[in-house]
Order: C-alpha cells, then sequence, then structure tokens
C-alpha cells in the first residue's frame, strides 16, 4: 500500500488523450495515447522515434492500461521523446479456475489460447483504430511492448503477423520491434515454429520465472514456449534478437520496465531505429534489481 502511494504521488500529471477503439463480446476498450514531451528530442541520428504501444500484464485475469507504476514508464518515454499507446484488451482467463494437476493445465489450455488470440485480436484492432483516425500517432512506427500475459500477446501478435495469420491489419503493416517482459507463445498444436523473420525482438526474462515458463511448459503438444525456447529457434534460422536472461530471478522481471531503461534505450536506439540487426545473449547478474516475491500459476489461477 505505501509503495502504491508513493508511486501515485512521484507520477506527474501526463497528458493523455482516451479514444474507444472497438467494442468485443459487449465490453468497450480504450486506448490512451501520450505525445512526447514538448520540451523532449524526438529524433535519433535522423529517425523519427517511434511510439511505444504498451499490453498491461495481470495473467490474464487482471491488470489496468493506466496503472501508477507504468505511467511513470510512460512519463519517462515521453521525457525522452517517445509517444505511447496504452490499450485496454479482453480477460480471457477472468473467473476461470484451474483443476489441479497436469490434467487441469491440459484442461485449461485451450482457454490459455483462447485468452492469447483475443489479446492479439485486441491489439490488431488498436493498430487499426491508429491507421484510420488521426489521434498524433504515426502507425508506421511502433514498437510493441508488452509485461507477462501482455508480453505474451506481443509476441504471439508478431509470430501471428510474420506467419501470415494476423488479424486484419493495413497492408504490409509490422511494428519496428517487440520488448517482452517475461513473455512466450502460447499453442495447443505443438511447439510454435516463426516460419519468417520477425521484426527486432529483445525479451527479458528471469531463469526461475515459475508463472511464464522461461523455456517451455508442454504437455503433449499444448503449453507455453517462453523465451529461452524462442531463442533457440532463432539462433537456428538465423533471425536477430536480443535476449537478456536474469540469473535466479522469477516473474519479477515482468515490471522490469523502469529498471531496465538502458537496455530498452539501445534497444531502440541501435535496433529498432539504426536497424543494425543485432544478436545479444547475456546472462544478467544483479542484486539491485528489485523483487516483489515469487508468482506461480498455482498462486493465479488455483484457490
Amino acid at each position: 500500500m505505501m509503495l502504491s502511494l508513493l508511486l501515485l504521488l512521484a507520477v506527474p500529471m501526463l497528458a493523455q488523450k482516451t479514444y474507444l477503439y472497438a467494442t468485443r463480446d459487449t465490453l468497450n476498450l480504450y486506448l490512451d495515447v501520450y505525445q512526447p514531451d514538448s520540451s523532449a528530442v524526438t529524433t535519433f541520428e535522423g529517425h523519427r522515434k517511434p511510439s511505444v504501444l504498451f499490453v498491461f500484464g495481470g495473467g490474464f485475469i487482471g491488470g489496468e492500461r493506466d496503472n501508477a507504476f507504468q505511467k511513470a514508464w510512460f512519463e519517462r518515454l515521453t521525457q525522452a521523446g517517445y509517444g505511447v499507446v496504452a490499450i485496454d484488451y479482453r480477460l480471457g482467463m477472468k473467473g476461470y479456475q484451474m483443476e489441479k494437476g497436469l490434467s487441469g493445465l491440459f484442461k485449461a489450455s485451450d482457454q490459455f489460447l483462447l485468452s492469447q488470440e483475443m489479446g492479439v485480436e485486441d491489439v490488431c484492432s488498436a493498430v487499426n483504430y491508429l491507421a484510420w483516425n488521426d489521434v498524433g500517432v504515426d502507425v508506421n512506427n511502433l514498437v510493441l511492448a508488452g509485461s507477462s500475459a501482455g508480453a505474451i500477446i506481443s509476441v504471439a501478435t508478431e509470430y501471428h503477423i510474420v506467419n501470415g495469420d494476423a488479424p486484419e491489419l493495413p497492408d504490409g503493416f509490422n511494428f519496428k520491434g517487440v520488448m517482452s517482459f517475461a513473455g512466450a507463445v502460447i499453442s495447443v498444436t505443438g511447439k510454435p515454429e516463426f516460419r519468417a523473420q520477425p521484426c527486432p525482438i529483445v525479451f527479458f526474462h528471469g531463469t526461475e520465472d515459475q508463472a511464464v515458463a522461461y523455456e517451455k511448459f508442454a504437455y503433449f503438444g499444448r503449453g507455453l514456449w517462453g523465451s529461452s525456447y524462442l531463442d533457440k529457434q532463432f539462433d537456428k534460422k538465423g533471425y536477430p534478437h536480443l535476449i537478456y536472461r536474469f540469473q535466479g530471478r522469477t516473474h519479477d522481471v515482468a515490471a522490469y520496465m523502469n529498471a531496465l531503461w538502458e537496455e530498452e534505450m539501445n534497444f531502440l536506439e541501435q535496433d529498432v531505429m539504426l536497424g543494425k540487426g543485432r544478436t545479444i545473449d547475456a546472462l544478467v547478474t544483479d542484486s539491485t534489481l528489485p523483487s516483489w516475491g515469487n508468482v506461480s500459476m498455482d498462486s493465479i489461477y488455483r484457490k
């Protein structure tokens, strides 16, 4: 409670505009647009800085697009010359209670996949809204970023784009980059395969994550394939990407947006704007990074 209060007091009043971008399953979905600060430098070595489309986390059961923790990060981005778009999406696991054991996970896998795919559809709807409405965001200069469930949605959206089966998007559209804070791809038909080179992606993941698998959690072809698994696939296919492995860390990394500012700026400048096509594999051991305790799938979905 004290941390939440301090964050609320610390976050300046960001200038934002809110728009209804879609209505799905009787739900109104909104997005907030934050423009770069008027005093900020909005270019880097002749390249216009992108806007970051952010998808919040919450296990597909909760979360919000405008909490104080995230808005502190949005403020830093806008002061650094980046725009921000924060979106709602449908929460496909809300109210769902898993049965115990592997059988419970197996039965829940279809609902997890549905949750991911609904999120992908909502991200694509938000992109279409930005493309067809003048809200001060260049849809051709967007970086997708997500935390936890939002990171799953973000990586899965790029997965569908490069595999040619994403929900309807503007012709030729792709994101300029993806930042995944503890993300993965959910599948019920075996291991997911990126059949073409994705846009630049940076993966941040704890090696002991028990909520979103760092490697994979799969059972008869159903499960979740995490950052380390996708890194191996990208290496084999020669796809440039970055992965930061946080030694001994759990799902804390999903909330490291403010803690990894230097790595994020480096990715946006070198890989997104300058297009250097780098591949970086870094094992990070840093005792100064924050920890909020362990979170597991049991603690999220079983009562």
